[in-house]
């Protein structure tokens, strides 16, 4: 069987989220998908896993409502779910940051698609500016890019001042779908910054689209496969192994579950380890058992679907 990924943001007025919740995750049960769908007055941000038929379905639903008819949806194909269940929930923001203010349907900055985006990109006047995490661009990112030490998207306007040098070039920002940029663009110019551009659809468009050519090492991304291959075209290892410095962007979950560590750990070093980041993490007694992958499930514990969706729903008229 043929399954899709798709992953997808919409900033749109919702007035009740709650009450879209309920609709939205019935919905995602009855064509049987999994993921994390994110709801918030300002819009919706998600990825979900299932059959093609399921997710082509889904998409045309989504897309007859007006509020979410110019979404834009990045499907890969895979050969299984990414999820192992589905969680709709409410939050303040679709995409956690320090700028509620700030609406993306208001001001937000040029949208380059992909194709757009690899004719300019190397201009001497442009500056590809990563809004990601640090665990997210160390595993890839786009040559030469300017990369923020940053934890979390949160922390984003603290990092301003950092790029004032940059105030007379064309900044075009990027992250994984494009989500981020609506947000940080807007921010940017906001802030003075006048030429100021974002990727649409993100890395994972730009590789669907044009073999992502020029984005070094592997895109980290939110599902069970933790990072996606994106340059078709002239693909590098950018990461290195923590325990051996060597090359690899094969992303492990130490074996130690109080340790956890997302870190590149290549498979000669897995296996030495059992799957630790550490000989110290290696002799844990709560260690897991490895199996080669690095990537531990949670259990599911009954997993239920219908958790969180309230069935008084089923006897209303």
């Amino acid at each position: 069987m043929k399954y899709n990924i798709l992953l997808y943001y919409c900033y749109t007025r919702i007035e009740d989220p709650e009450e879209f919740r309920e609709q939205h995750h019935l919905l995602c049960i009855n064509l049987n998908l999994r993921g994390r769908i994110i709801i918030a007055h300002e819009g919706i941000n998600g990825t979900v896993s299932g059959l093609e038929s399921d997710c082509a379905e889904y998409m045309r639903l989504v897309k007859s409502d007006s509020r979410f008819a110019n979404i834009d949806f990045k499907i890969e194909h895979h050969h299984q779910h990414a999820f192992q269940k589905l969680n709709v929930r409410v939050k303040p923001e679709i995409v956690h940051s320090s700028l509620r203010n700030i609406d993306p349907t208001k001001k937000t900055g040029i949208h380059l698609s992909p194709s757009e985006f690899k004719k300019i990109k190397d201009s001497e006047d442009v500056v590809l500016l990563d809004v990601r995490s640090n665990y997210e661009h160390r595993l890839g990112k786009f040559k030469n890019a300017v990369t923020l030490d940053i934890e979390n998207f949160r922390e984003f306007p603290g990092k301003i001042k950092e790029l004032e040098k940059y105030k007379g070039k064309k900044i075009i920002t990027y992250c994984t779908g494009g989500i981020k940029c609506e947000k940080a663009s807007a921010y940017l110019l906001e802030q003075g910054f006048e030429n100021v551009y974002q990727l649409h659809g993100g890395i994972i468009k730009y590789g669907l689209e044009e073999g992502g050519e020029d984005f070094e090492g592997k895109c980290y991304v939110f599902d069970n496969r933790v990072a996606t291959e994106v340059n078709k075209v002239n693909p590098t290892v950018l990461s290195i192994c923590y325990v051996c410095k060597k090359p690899s962007d094969r992303m492990v979950n130490c074996a130690n579950p109080e340790c956890n560590s997302h870190v590149p750990i290549c498979e000669s070093c897995g296996w030495e380890l059992e799957g630790a980041c550490s000989e110290a993490c290696k002799k844990h007694p709560k260690k897991r058992p490895y199996d080669g992958t690095g990537y531990y499930a949670k259990q599911l514990n009954g997993y239920n679907p219908y958790k969180g969706w309230k069935r008084k729903h089923i006897f209303e008229e």
